[in-house]
């Protein structure tokens, strides 16, 4: 173990598909990690839901971090409520006291993420937070690094690391996450992290289910099975310049979608979902290029483990296992939640949670903000 105590941190994750929170709890030293304890999730409602959408859009008028523009304050309001909810209902199910938390690892929902202006936005009020909970708290990991140049995503590879080192897992291998966007982790031979987003994965699926069905999800990838995929507009829409940019860089959910929208237009609900899905696996394809080597192993997380078109696409287009985390012994659902308690721990112990291969800081870096109730 590291010269540093092993705490207990519970971490959490409202990505950019917004369906919910995730809140896991895992006891690390934050170089090591030596126990991973519970999990829970907690849905977004409907409602809520359309609040956080509309968020998105009024997000695109802030100009400065502080800003909070039209449905963005309620919208923060119903972040920071939810996410205290989980990890109260979580410690209920645990039958463990708030007390025994050490640390508390809030990563917010991104409401805009625009590094090359160096302006990114998680909403999420840390002291109402910590306040409620009694807990101190480690929140706005990405703005620190986005303040020195980096991108600022994706934080989760000193994570995947640690995970590979605990599993003595065969490399290069690939760490994969499909949630609102893609993003990969390389892990070399070496240890040589490089990390970056690939494109889209479950963002634009989840819209064009919503838009053509009235259900915000492509659920076990019902439409997409059942759709051919159009290939003259898939190329259209791997025709971006983000795909021929080097890493490091990152992407806002909306980035590809008034695009897609366009380019999609006036396909049936099942082939524009088969499209998509396609999207997804060729755009992940296409991050093989700026790879030194080819992952013998892909190790895939988050919500897109759970369409199978998605899955079965990437295993016949990179041709070597593509394997959901769970298969491997980790949790394709939490291994953000768990990623940002390993981070919490990282940031309170000043060590670094962004790296130049993996956000283009210029050093390693330290982040995120510690409020005490």
């Amino acid at each position: 173990m590291g010269a540093n105590p092993v705490r207990l941190a519970a971490g959490m994750m409202s990505g950019t598909s917004m369906d919910g929170v995730d809140v896991a709890l895992v006891e690390t030293d934050g170089c090591t990690i030596s126990r991973f304890g519970g999990t829970l999730s907690v849905a977004y409602n409907e409602s809520e839901r359309a609040v956080l959408r509309r968020a998105l859009d009024d997000a695109r008028a802030i100009t400065d971090r502080g800003m909070r523009p039209g449905k963005v304050g309620r919208a923060e309001s119903v972040v920071t409520d939810r996410h205290a909810e989980a990890i109260e209902i979580l410690c209920a199910e645990q039958g463990i006291s708030l007390s025994e938390i050490d640390i508390i690892g809030f990563h917010g929902q991104t409401v805009l993420h625009r590094p090359q202006a160096r302006l990114t936005v998680q909403i999420g009020n840390a002291r109402q937070l910590s306040s409620r909970l009694g807990r101190p708290v480690i929140s706005d990991f990405r703005a620190a690094d986005v303040a020195a140049g980096g991108q600022g995503a994706p934080l989760v590879p000193v994570f995947h690391a640690a995970l590979a080192e605990t599993a003595g897992l065969a490399k290069p291998v690939a760490f994969l996450n499909l949630g609102g966007v893609a993003n990969i982790t390389y892990i070399g031979a070496d240890g040589e992290l490089i990390a970056f987003d690939t494109g889209p994965a479950n963002a634009l699926l989840d819209d064009w289910a919503l838009t053509h069905t009235g259900t915000p999800v492509d659920l076990d990838a019902r439409l997409a099975a059942r759709g051919q995929v159009d290939r003259d507009r898939l190329a259209r829409l791997m025709d971006d310049p983000y795909f021929d940019a080097p890493p490091p860089k990152s992407l806002d959910r909306a980035h590809f979608s008034a695009r897609s929208a366009d380019v999609l237009g006036g396909l049936a609900a099942e082939e524009g979902a088969a499209t998509l899905a396609a999207f997804t696996v060729e755009s992940v394809a296409a991050a093989l290029r700026f790879l030194p080597q080819p992952p013998v192993t892909w190790i895939v997380a988050g919500g897109g483990t759970r369409n199978p078109v998605i899955m079965g696409g990437l295993e016949a287009r990179l041709g070597v296992p593509v394997m959901a985390a769970d298969a491997c012994g980790f949790s394709s659902q939490y291994m953000e939640a768990q990623a940002f308690a390993y981070l919490a721990v990282r940031s309170l112990h000043r060590l670094a949670i962004t790296f130049p291969g993996t956000t283009g800081a210029p050093i390693p870096l330290n982040g995120g903000s510690l409020t005490r109730p």
